[in-house]
Protein backbone atom coordinates (compact mmCIF):
# COMPACT_ATOMS: atom_id res chain seq x y z
CA UNK A 1 0.00 0.00 0.00
CA UNK A 2 1.21 3.60 -0.96
CA UNK A 3 2.90 5.13 2.50
CA UNK A 4 0.69 8.17 2.36
CA UNK A 5 -2.15 6.05 2.02
CA UNK A 6 -1.36 4.05 4.99
CA UNK A 7 -0.76 7.05 7.41
CA UNK A 8 -4.21 8.32 6.34
CA UNK A 9 -5.70 4.62 6.95
CA UNK A 10 -3.95 4.89 10.28
CA UNK A 11 -5.27 8.01 11.30
CA UNK A 12 -8.76 7.20 10.64
CA UNK A 13 -8.28 4.09 13.14
CA UNK A 14 -7.03 5.96 15.33
CA UNK A 15 -9.54 8.72 15.56
CA UNK A 16 -12.14 6.19 15.42
CA UNK A 17 -10.56 4.35 18.38
CA UNK A 18 -10.73 7.56 20.67
CA UNK A 19 -13.27 7.19 23.65
CA UNK A 20 -14.63 10.29 24.51
CA UNK A 21 -16.64 11.35 27.64
CA UNK A 22 -20.14 10.60 27.30
CA UNK A 23 -21.30 14.02 29.54
CA UNK A 24 -19.49 16.04 26.54
CA UNK A 25 -21.72 15.08 23.65
CA UNK A 26 -24.27 16.78 22.28
CA UNK A 27 -26.98 14.88 22.20
CA UNK A 28 -29.44 13.28 20.18
CA UNK A 29 -31.73 16.28 17.55
CA UNK A 30 -35.09 16.77 18.27
CA UNK A 31 -36.50 16.96 15.59
CA UNK A 32 -36.52 13.44 14.20
CA UNK A 33 -38.68 12.54 17.03
CA UNK A 34 -41.13 15.82 16.39
CA UNK A 35 -41.63 14.89 12.83
CA UNK A 36 -42.54 11.06 13.95
CA UNK A 37 -44.88 12.35 16.32
CA UNK A 38 -46.38 15.03 14.43
CA UNK A 39 -45.98 12.41 11.09
CA UNK A 40 -48.75 10.04 13.72
CA UNK A 41 -50.82 12.68 14.75
CA UNK A 42 -52.11 13.35 10.99
CA UNK A 43 -52.37 9.91 10.04
CA UNK A 44 -54.80 9.48 13.37
CA UNK A 45 -56.53 13.42 12.26
CA UNK A 46 -57.32 11.49 8.51
CA UNK A 47 -58.64 8.57 9.66
CA UNK A 48 -62.41 7.55 8.56
CA UNK A 49 -64.76 8.60 11.29
CA UNK A 50 -65.64 4.77 12.05
CA UNK A 51 -62.14 4.04 13.24
CA UNK A 52 -62.52 6.98 15.96
CA UNK A 53 -63.72 7.06 19.49
CA UNK A 54 -63.75 9.82 20.52
CA UNK A 55 -64.19 13.59 18.08
CA UNK A 56 -61.21 13.83 15.97
CA UNK A 57 -59.41 17.02 17.51
CA UNK A 58 -59.47 15.97 21.26
CA UNK A 59 -56.81 13.26 20.95
CA UNK A 60 -54.44 15.05 18.52
CA UNK A 61 -54.97 18.14 20.43
CA UNK A 62 -53.93 16.52 23.79
CA UNK A 63 -50.89 14.88 21.95
CA UNK A 64 -49.71 18.72 20.61
CA UNK A 65 -49.92 20.11 24.07
CA UNK A 66 -47.83 17.23 25.73
CA UNK A 67 -45.35 17.89 22.38
CA UNK A 68 -45.37 21.24 23.50
CA UNK A 69 -43.25 21.07 27.04
CA UNK A 70 -40.91 18.69 25.26
CA UNK A 71 -39.80 20.90 22.47
CA UNK A 72 -39.50 23.83 25.34
CA UNK A 73 -37.41 21.57 27.54
CA UNK A 74 -34.76 20.21 24.53
CA UNK A 75 -35.39 22.70 21.31
CA UNK A 76 -32.78 21.58 19.70
CA UNK A 77 -30.70 18.53 21.36
CA UNK A 78 -31.71 16.27 23.88
CA UNK A 79 -29.11 16.88 26.79
CA UNK A 80 -31.62 18.07 29.78
CA UNK A 81 -34.26 15.79 31.13
CA UNK A 82 -35.93 15.82 34.49
CA UNK A 83 -39.09 13.59 35.87
CA UNK A 84 -41.89 15.89 35.12
CA UNK A 85 -40.23 15.87 30.74
CA UNK A 86 -39.54 12.15 31.75
CA UNK A 87 -43.29 11.67 32.48
CA UNK A 88 -44.73 13.48 29.55
CA UNK A 89 -42.97 12.15 26.94
CA UNK A 90 -44.09 8.49 27.90
CA UNK A 91 -47.06 9.76 28.55
CA UNK A 92 -47.42 11.43 24.74
CA UNK A 93 -45.89 7.70 23.39
CA UNK A 94 -48.65 5.78 25.53
CA UNK A 95 -51.69 7.70 24.08
CA UNK A 96 -50.61 7.79 20.95
CA UNK A 97 -50.10 3.95 21.03
CA UNK A 98 -53.31 2.79 23.57
CA UNK A 99 -55.26 5.11 20.60
CA UNK A 100 -54.09 3.29 17.52
CA UNK A 101 -54.55 0.03 19.06
CA UNK A 102 -58.21 0.93 19.82
CA UNK A 103 -58.64 2.23 15.88
CA UNK A 104 -57.10 -1.47 15.10
CA UNK A 105 -60.00 -3.03 17.04
CA UNK A 106 -62.77 -0.56 14.94
CA UNK A 107 -60.68 -1.54 12.32
CA UNK A 108 -61.13 -5.08 13.07
CA UNK A 109 -65.31 -4.59 13.72
CA UNK A 110 -65.36 -2.26 10.49
CA UNK A 111 -63.78 -4.89 8.27
CA UNK A 112 -66.12 -7.98 9.33
CA UNK A 113 -69.50 -6.18 9.38
CA UNK A 114 -71.46 -4.78 6.26
CA UNK A 115 -69.20 -1.64 6.83
CA UNK A 116 -66.98 -3.89 4.68
CA UNK A 117 -68.74 -2.04 1.92
CA UNK A 118 -66.37 0.88 1.81
CA UNK A 119 -63.42 -1.55 0.84
CA UNK A 120 -61.26 1.63 -0.43
CA UNK A 121 -61.47 3.89 2.48
CA UNK A 122 -60.86 0.55 5.01
CA UNK A 123 -57.64 -0.54 3.42
CA UNK A 124 -56.53 3.01 3.16
CA UNK A 125 -56.93 2.98 6.69
CA UNK A 126 -55.76 -0.11 8.02
CA UNK A 127 -52.18 1.62 6.13
CA UNK A 128 -52.73 4.20 8.13
CA UNK A 129 -53.17 2.54 11.48
CA UNK A 130 -50.05 -0.26 10.57
CA UNK A 131 -47.74 2.72 9.70
CA UNK A 132 -48.82 4.39 13.07
CA UNK A 133 -47.75 1.64 14.89
CA UNK A 134 -44.37 1.93 12.85
CA UNK A 135 -43.35 4.79 14.38
CA UNK A 136 -45.41 5.21 17.58
CA UNK A 137 -43.59 1.47 18.70
CA UNK A 138 -40.29 2.64 17.23
CA UNK A 139 -41.14 5.64 19.94
CA UNK A 140 -41.45 3.80 22.20
CA UNK A 141 -38.13 1.40 21.90
CA UNK A 142 -36.04 4.67 21.89
CA UNK A 143 -37.88 6.15 24.77
CA UNK A 144 -37.54 3.13 26.96
CA UNK A 145 -33.97 1.38 25.92
CA UNK A 146 -31.37 2.35 28.22
CA UNK A 147 -33.14 5.23 30.47
CA UNK A 148 -33.98 6.97 27.14
CA UNK A 149 -32.31 9.05 24.47
CA UNK A 150 -30.98 11.64 26.96
CA UNK A 151 -29.72 9.13 28.93
CA UNK A 152 -28.13 7.65 26.69
CA UNK A 153 -25.79 10.33 25.53
CA UNK A 154 -25.04 12.08 28.47
CA UNK A 155 -24.62 9.28 30.90
CA UNK A 156 -21.36 7.48 31.83
CA UNK A 157 -21.70 3.71 30.29
CA UNK A 158 -21.52 2.53 33.78
CA UNK A 159 -24.31 4.54 34.82
CA UNK A 160 -26.80 3.28 32.18
CA UNK A 161 -29.72 1.18 32.75
CA UNK A 162 -29.88 -2.41 31.43
CA UNK A 163 -30.07 -2.23 28.00
CA UNK A 164 -33.71 -3.60 26.49
CA UNK A 165 -31.80 -4.08 22.82
CA UNK A 166 -28.95 -5.78 21.72
CA UNK A 167 -28.03 -4.02 18.63
CA UNK A 168 -25.21 -5.64 16.29
CA UNK A 169 -22.87 -2.60 16.96
CA UNK A 170 -23.01 -3.90 20.78
CA UNK A 171 -20.90 -7.18 19.73
CA UNK A 172 -18.87 -6.11 16.74
CA UNK A 173 -15.97 -4.82 18.85
CA UNK A 174 -14.32 -8.38 17.65
CA UNK A 175 -14.80 -8.17 14.03
CA UNK A 176 -12.84 -7.09 11.19
CA UNK A 177 -11.28 -3.31 11.56
CA UNK A 178 -13.76 -1.54 9.15
CA UNK A 179 -16.90 -3.34 11.55
CA UNK A 180 -15.34 -2.99 14.86
CA UNK A 181 -14.32 0.75 13.99
CA UNK A 182 -18.17 1.04 14.52
CA UNK A 183 -18.73 -0.63 17.66
CA UNK A 184 -20.84 0.73 20.77
CA UNK A 185 -16.88 -0.37 22.92
CA UNK A 186 -14.91 1.15 20.12
CA UNK A 187 -16.51 4.44 19.07
CA UNK A 188 -19.04 4.94 21.96
CA UNK A 189 -21.70 4.14 19.76
CA UNK A 190 -25.23 5.05 20.63
CA UNK A 191 -28.51 3.83 18.72
CA UNK A 192 -30.67 7.23 17.29
CA UNK A 193 -34.41 7.25 16.92
CA UNK A 194 -33.70 5.78 13.46
CA UNK A 195 -32.41 2.50 14.90
CA UNK A 196 -35.57 2.05 16.86
CA UNK A 197 -37.54 2.74 13.97
CA UNK A 198 -35.79 0.11 11.89
CA UNK A 199 -36.34 -2.32 14.75
CA UNK A 200 -39.87 -1.08 14.25
CA UNK A 201 -40.25 -1.45 10.49
CA UNK A 202 -38.73 -5.18 11.08
CA UNK A 203 -40.47 -6.14 13.47
CA UNK A 204 -43.78 -5.34 12.08
CA UNK A 205 -43.21 -6.48 8.54
CA UNK A 206 -41.25 -9.85 9.85
CA UNK A 207 -43.41 -10.61 12.64
CA UNK A 208 -40.20 -11.40 14.45
CA UNK A 209 -36.70 -9.90 15.75
CA UNK A 210 -34.18 -9.67 13.14
CA UNK A 211 -30.94 -8.37 14.13
CA UNK A 212 -31.89 -6.56 17.00
CA UNK A 213 -32.58 -8.65 19.74
CA UNK A 214 -35.06 -7.88 22.40
CA UNK A 215 -33.45 -8.38 26.12
CA UNK A 216 -35.67 -7.30 28.92
CA UNK A 217 -39.55 -8.30 29.50
CA UNK A 218 -40.73 -4.98 28.66
CA UNK A 219 -39.06 -4.78 25.50
CA UNK A 220 -40.18 -8.33 24.56
CA UNK A 221 -43.92 -7.11 25.72
CA UNK A 222 -44.05 -4.53 23.21
CA UNK A 223 -42.42 -6.36 20.33
CA UNK A 224 -45.16 -8.98 21.14
CA UNK A 225 -47.81 -6.43 20.71
CA UNK A 226 -46.45 -4.86 17.53
CA UNK A 227 -45.93 -8.69 16.03
CA UNK A 228 -49.86 -9.47 17.14
CA UNK A 229 -50.72 -5.79 15.94
CA UNK A 230 -49.33 -6.06 12.34
CA UNK A 231 -49.93 -9.65 11.78
CA UNK A 232 -53.80 -9.16 12.12
CA UNK A 233 -53.66 -5.86 10.10
CA UNK A 234 -52.06 -7.77 7.16
CA UNK A 235 -54.54 -10.75 7.27
CA UNK A 236 -57.48 -8.22 7.31
CA UNK A 237 -55.99 -6.30 4.13
CA UNK A 238 -55.19 -10.17 2.62
CA UNK A 239 -58.88 -11.60 3.62
CA UNK A 240 -60.50 -8.19 2.46
CA UNK A 241 -58.42 -8.23 -0.98
CA UNK A 242 -59.77 -11.76 -1.35
CA UNK A 243 -63.11 -11.18 -0.89
CA UNK A 244 -63.32 -8.10 -3.16
CA UNK A 245 -61.42 -10.86 -6.17
CA UNK A 246 -64.01 -13.52 -5.36
CA UNK A 247 -67.12 -10.95 -6.10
Amino acid sequence: MDPAKQRRVNDHRVKALQRFPRHERRGEARLPAVLATLTAVLLYLVLPEQLLFVPRFVLPGLELLLLVPLIAVNPRRMTRQNRFSRIVSLTLVALIGISNLVSLGLLVNAMVTSKAQQGGPLLLAALQVWATGIIVFGLAFWELDRGGPVMRTQAERSELPLADFRFSQDENDDAIEEVADGSSRTSDWVPTLMDYLYVSVTNSTAFSPTDTMPLSTRAKALMAIESIAALITSLLVIAHAVGVLDK
